[in-house]
């Protein structure tokens, strides 16, 4: 079986950069020790290796379909989704007391990480089986909670997200779908919602749509959405009824086709039957949490589908021989060809898509971090403190992954050459499937306004001091090591750039320029994330150096962190000089694409 993750670059990160077994000695934790998360891991693993990863190209070739009414998905979701809810990792952030695990973040980051490198497809079902039972048990009735998480966290019955509308994509406060209060208490729901991923398939025994709808009467905009539980088969009298929830077509996509995005149609013969989650017209507030928690999911998959291709470049380029090397003084035909891995511009695709894994997958486990101390710690300064800095850092940890790693998927296909170009070597589907994670729960340009349009400002700037602080930590202590003295400094002085552009463009808010302070976000997301990720470089760096120092290291060991030091330097050296170019950009006043301006399409 083809490598497509580095399990010691994972346990580098989870035991010494972000020690997640400390998080155990909370009470919330207290039912975990570092051994049942080693065991946890390794059924991840097993269920990677055994079931997703098998399956991925299978997936790919037998797409999801639509015929006579029914949704047909892959056999493989059937047997994933079982060995999911069998080992608990469906139900991993779910309480105890709900039939769940009860994991750390961290510990659900490593493992999603695993079976999403092996599989982004597959874990699709899963992911958003998790994410909406997670969000019944923060908000719903006990009722719902009674009558819906056993059988999800069972994987026997799928969740879904149903926000968009044929007219109403990332624009929530249009949507049209209509609820009507009936005596029961219950709603009558009626509407239409498109591209509904993993919406209907012949392996699960009911659907359980997570549903936006507006109560009659309520007010317009986003003040009036509420939140609704709205099965395909409703339970009445310990029965399954159908529920009036119809499947009316599918859309066939460029990648990730193994899961069916659904257009969904409620109430075209009166009968849907929708359940009220918490209080009326607060539904996008409650939605924001599988949505914030599915953001960071996609940061996953676009880290994830990235080591996919990392690792199979690897191997290929250490394989395949093709010209000379360039030290050899004329072309002896003669001469044996070298392998490619010897040629200085593959080394640098390959030190590309190495640093924006690794450097990817470490600002998600930051974030993980900070949502398991918010989660654990009494209420207090700290508690707002790793909220803040995890609600700041959402939208760059969703961002960077997913358009980074686009790119370094690039490259891998361009180091397989022709051949990365064919079927035949899996990346090119790879290559289609990390395409829709930049669109994915809030395109990059969503992400980027809410960067600097909202999250920079956060709490008068609190949050972004907070965040500059926690940077500021990691560069005085890299000052104490002479070998990375030359990276602190090359931060300080990017991060002393960011701030200068942020102030730049804030200039224009205060001014009520809004469209100005906000026509360049995606660029101001780019410098920020390249930054970000150089943080989270000299983060891994000093945790390399200290190992180094300290000695008595195996061979391997001395290579994976002489390795980790070459990768920072990699990208410090190639990556984040780029922020230059943008923050010229950014400080420039000529402005192009607003509405001000006078702009000639022809």
């Amino acid at each position: 079986m083809a490598k497509y993750y580095s399990l010691r670059n994972l346990r580098f990160l989870v035991r010494e950069v972000f020690q997640a077994s400390e998080i155990t000695k909370y009470p919330h934790f207290s039912h975990l020790d570092s051994e049942t998360l080693e065991m946890v891991f390794d059924s991840a693993v097993q269920i990677a290796d055994t079931i997703a990863y098998p399956a991925a190209e299978g997936m790919d070739k037998e797409q999801a379909e639509f015929a006579n009414g029914s949704v047909t998905v892959h056999p493989a979701v059937e047997k994933y989704m079982k060995a999911m809810g069998e080992s608990g990792l469906l139900g991993a952030a779910g309480s105890l007391e709900m039939g769940g695990s009860q994991l750390p973040v961290m510990s659900q980051t490593a493992t999603g990480f695993v079976l999403t490198a092996a599989n982004n497809s597959i874990t699709m079902f899963t992911g958003l089986t998790a994410g909406s039972a997670n969000l019944i048990a923060s908000f719903g009735s006990q009722e719902l909670k009674d009558t819906y998480l056993p059988n999800m966290y069972a994987g026997k019955w799928q969740g879904t997200m149903c926000l968009t509308e044929p007219q109403a994509g990332s624009s929530l406060h249009y949507i049209t779908s209509s609820a009507t209060p009936l005596a029961d208490g219950s709603y009558k729901i009626k509407g239409h919602k498109i591209y509904i991923s993993a919406g209907d398939h012949q392996f699960a025994e009911n659907i359980v749509h997570l549903y936006l709808a507006r109560i009659d009467g309520a007010p317009a905009g986003t003040k009036g959405i509420s939140l609704f539980v709205v099965p395909k088969k409703r339970l009445e009298n310990g029965q399954f009824v159908d529920n009036d929830v119809k499947t009316i077509g599918i859309f066939h996509k460029m990648g990730q086709k193994g899961t069916p995005a659904i257009h969904l149609e409620t109430g075209s013969n009166g009968g849907t039957i929708g359940y009220l989650v918490g209080e009326p017209h607060k539904g996008l507030t409650y939605m924001f949490q599988m949505m914030n928690e599915a953001r960071i999911g996609v940061g996953i998959t676009g880290a994830a589908i990235a080591s996919n291709v990392y690792y199979a470049s690897l191997q290929y380029a250490n394989e395949r021989p093709q010209g000379q090397k360039l030290t050899i003084k004329g072309q002896d035909p003669n001469t044996p060809q070298t392998l490619i891995i010897n040629h200085p511009d593959v080394k640098r695709m390959l030190l590309f898509q190495k640093s924006i894994v690794e450097g990817s997958i470490s600002l998600i486990m930051q974030a993980s971090k900070y949502a398991d101390l918010a989660h654990v710690l009494e209420a207090g300064e700290e508690k707002e403190k790793y909220q803040l800095l995890l609600d700041f850092l959402t939208p760059v940890v969703k961002t960077y992954p997913t358009e980074a790693g686009q790119h370094s998927v690039s490259q891998g296909v361009q180091v397989f050459g022709g051949g990365g170009y064919c079927t035949d070597f899996g990346v090119e589907r790879l290559y289609r499937d990390i395409r829709i994670t930049t669109i994915y729960e809030g395109t990059t340009g969503i992400q980027s306004q809410a960067l600097l349009g909202r999250n920079i400002v956060m709490k008068n700037g609190k949050a972004a001091m907070l965040y500059f602080q926690e940077v500021q930590n990691t560069i005085k202590e890299a000052n104490t090591y002479d070998a990375l003295k030359k990276y602190a400094q090359k931060l300080t002085e990017a991060t002393q750039l960011v701030q200068k552009v942020t102030q730049h463009l804030i200039s224009f808010a205060m001014k009520g320029e809004t469209e100005r302070f906000l026509s360049d976000a995606t660029l101001y997301m780019e410098m920020f994330g390249t930054v970000a990720i150089a943080w989270q470089w000299l983060l891994q760096g000093i945790y390399a150096q200290q190992s180094l120092l300290k000695g008595g290291l195996t061979e391997d060991d001395t290579t994976f962190y002489e390795s980790k030091i070459h990768t920072m330097k990699f990208f410090f050296a190639y990556e984040l000089p780029k922020t230059s170019y943008l923050a010229t950009r950014l400080l420039d006043d000529e402005v192009l694409t607003c509405e001000s301006e006078k702009v000639a399409f022809v």
